[in-house]
């Protein structure tokens, strides 16, 4: 009987953990309120272990900020004259 009961009460909790993270990942997925948080988090975790993850995760934002060069007309073919 207690052997069944244990199992009976992890079973329930895990059951409500999943419950609990499944309306977690709706209201995320509603609202999308992750993905800046997410993207930190990660961030500093690769600052603190992963020196060349950081410097990498730097370049990219560096160059998402970038604005594109405008067009340069000098490089297009012209007829001969």
């Amino acid at each position: 009987m207690s052997q069944s009961l244990t199992l009976l009460t992890v079973l329930a909790g895990l059951a409500v953990t999943l419950a609990l993270f499944t309306l977690l990942a709706r209201h995320v997925r509603r609202r999308g309120t992750a993905g800046g948080a997410l993207r930190g988090a990660l961030a500093a975790h690769d600052e603190v272990w992963h020196g060349t993850a950081a410097d990498s995760y730097v370049e990219l934002q560096v160059q998402t900020d970038r604005k594109s060069p405008l067009p340069d007309d000098r490089w297009k073919r012209r007829p001969r004259g």
